[in-house]
């Protein structure tokens, strides 16, 4: 083999290769991008020191059995959502948790790390609010679902919802081997076939970002009867929550 067929072969496979590390090493940064927090003053703001991180949560405190726990995408600022909720939901107490990096939490995002701070919100809001709703939206649905796997939540709503991110990734990036370089892979169909309490999927009708096809399979995950699946016709996945539509659908699901 001639020295210019060698270097025709090792080139490419040296940059490729190149391609699959960097992948590996930055991935999270094309997976999160941590937003800082726009709405709020003290009182609506929750420390929970999970680890050994601060995770901040944006809260509406109520007295009463019901709360609503929120995980929002993976670009979102989830104070945001704090004046629209407060009126839409009035009888619930609300908590919607700024992952790690975002909103002012400490430390990095991670699945295993936002699951682990999931439950632990989870478990004091539980100790004051026994009927909790959980409520996840795109990235946060991944959360959400697997929250709802192994807590006693009441209700479970998915907003724009997926049946795995690695499906996702595989889906963008066809030309390099995802399954074997993602770390955080938020298998929502693995965690959707133990859940048991009403789930609603609310879904764009025009999303760019999740394939219908994606929720679909998640849908045919979940128990039989458990999960019913409604279109936001003409919205698209980040103006989906501009629709008229969408805080009614939120408040039919609770």
């Amino acid at each position: 083999m001639s020295r210019t067929l060698v270097l025709l072969v090792v080139i490419p496979a040296a940059l490729y290769l190149a391609l699959c590390a960097a992948l590996f090493v930055f991935q999270r940064t094309l997976i999160y991008y941590p937003q800082p927090r726009a709405v709020g003053s003290a009182e609506t703001l929750l420390t929970l020191p999970v680890d050994d991180v601060q995770v901040q949560v944006s809260i509406r405190p109520h007295r009463g059995p019901k709360a609503l726990i929120y995980f929002g995408g993976n670009a979102e600022d989830v104070s945001r959502n704090l004046p629209g909720f407060s009126q839409a939901f009035p009888e619930h107490a609300l908590y919607l948790m700024h992952y790690r990096g975002y909103g002012g939490s400490s430390g990095s995002p991670s699945e295993e790390a936002i699951a682990r701070d999931a439950m632990a919100l989870f478990d004091k809001v539980y100790a004051e609010h026994p009927q909790i709703a959980v409520v996840g939206r795109s990235l946060g649905s991944g959360v959400a679902v697997r929250l709802a796997s192994v807590r006693p939540a009441q209700k479970l709503l998915l907003i724009t919802p997926y049946n795995s991110l690695e499906e996702l990734a595989v889906r963008q990036f066809r030309w390099l081997p995802v399954q074997w370089l993602l770390q955080d892979k938020y298998e929502s169909w693995r965690y959707a076939e133990h859940i048991a309490v009403p789930t609603k999927l609310i879904a764009a009708g025009l999303d760019e970002v999740i394939p219908p096809s994606s929720t679909q399979r998640l849908l045919s995950h979940f128990p039989a009867g458990v999960a019913t699946l409604q279109v936001i016709a003409g919205t698209g996945h980040n103006s989906i929550s501009e629709s008229p539509e969408y805080l009614r659908l939120l408040e039919d699901g609770l």
